[in-house]
């Protein structure tokens, strides 16, 4: 929830800004830590239903959004303060949305605010996944190195969207050709001829009654079926949002097949690379997977290992506490525990990371050169079906003459 505040800081100047947080309470909490004064703080009202289809539009596009991280990273490595590096970055950047942003980002640093909360701000733009890792960096002051990792992971993400998407043309094209020859077929071709196979009083086959059927009850009910789906759909855009929603939608994507086996193993490469960098920072691996757990962006995987760290405090190693869990193969907890027999579990953490990241790309691989030949098959097996509903009765036609 977001809450638009006018507060002035420790100089007296005057600073007008929002602040999102779970409540009121929380709000005034998180502005107070800032050293602001609040003068007013007022919950903001939600946008209107078509404000989300033009900030759509207005996104800042992942390629962008690399390119800043890349650039971020590099002016932090070559020792450039971060207010500097953003300031350097915005007077560089083309983008209006993205200069937008940064520009904002800027302003809530020189506010007091830390690079984690600025960009939590911007949840449109920054994902969970980002923000946690910055904030994990923050901690250990490894920011640049982090950084680097999350430019790496967006480049592999963007050209991995790029393939699916021109995997994806043609079979779209069929499949819109093949919508509009449904509803060519059932509005107007099966109407004409219906009663000419009354007449003749010829056996209709069971799949073609059915498309005869729900043909006629689509041609009449069109804008109450359209009302159900918009509402169907908002139903759970709404409940997705909800943190029970989240979790749910957690659990059934691990079931997916082959689409579960793949979240399992990308969730895993994050966990490790985060708990690598947290442990090198210098925190203890209780802190280190309690901190990794958020980092993720999955609900069951944060409860495993919040789980795994409690474990840890009471005395058990990090493999033990991973060895049962359904969620990390077998692998994962060898390879731990060989990293603690041997004092190298940031190296083992690292062996990790880059082993599930190569199996994630190799499978996304396999995936995009399998995604339209399967698709193809099944538009035309869709269509064979289609047609032979409609050339069955008619063949059963002539044959009664």
């Amino acid at each position: 929830m977001k809450f638009a505040y006018t507060a002035r800081t420790k100089d007296g100047e005057l600073q007008v800004g929002n602040v999102e947080a779970a409540n009121r309470d929380s709000a005034v909490a998180i502005l107070t830590s800032h050293n602001l004064f609040i003068l007013s703080i007022q919950p903001m009202k939600e946008g209107a239903w078509y404000s989300r289809i033009l900030d759509f539009f207005e996104r800042v596009r992942g390629a962008d959004l690399m390119i800043f991280t890349r650039q971020f990273a590099t002016l932090l490595a070559s020792q450039v303060p971060i207010g500097d590096s953003l300031r350097n970055l915005y007077a560089q950047t083309t983008k209006p949305v993205l200069k937008d942003v940064i520009y904002e980002i800027v302003a809530d640093i020189e506010a007091g605010f830390s690079l984690s909360q600025a960009l939590s701000r911007h949840p449109g733009v920054f994902s969970e996944f980002y923000i946690n890792m910055v904030k994990s960096a923050e901690v250990t002051g490894r920011l640049a190195e982090v950084l680097d990792y999350l430019a790496d992971f967006l480049e592999k993400q963007t050209i991995l969207i790029h393939k699916v998407r021109n995997a994806l043309i043609y079979p779209g094209f069929v499949i819109g050709l093949f919508v509009v020859a449904v509803i060519v077929m059932v509005t107007m071709v099966l109407p004409q001829i219906t009663p000419i196979f009354a007449e003749a009083k010829i056996e209709v086959p069971f799949f073609t009654k059915m498309i005869m059927v729900g043909g006629s009850f689509a041609a009449k009910w069109w804008w109450a079926l359209t009302i159900i789906m918009i509402i169907i759909v908002l139903a759970l855009i709404n409940y997705r949002q909800t943190e029970e929603g989240k979790a749910v939608f957690n659990e059934i994507s691990l079931r997916i097949p082959i689409i579960g086996s793949l979240f399992r193993k990308l969730y895993i490469a994050r966990f490790a690379e985060s708990a690598k960098v947290l442990i090198q920072g210098g925190l203890t691996i209780p802190q280190s997977i309690e901190i990794s757990s958020h980092t993720i962006g999955n609900y069951v995987y944060r409860d495993v290992l919040h789980e795994a760290a409690q474990s840890v405090r009471k005395g058990q190693l990090l493999s033990q506490a991973l060895k049962n869990s359904p969620y990390f193969p077998p692998l994962v907890s060898q390879l731990i525990a060989v990293g603690e027999s041997t004092g190298r579990l940031e190296s083992l953490l690292s062996k990790i990371s880059d082993y599930y990241s190569r199996e994630v790309e190799d499978l996304v691989s396999n995936l995009v050169e399998l995604i339209q030949p399967i698709m193809l098959v099944v538009i035309g097996l869709m269509i064979g079906g289609l047609f032979a509903a409609i050339l069955l009765p008619l063949y059963n036609l002539t044959q009664s003459f």
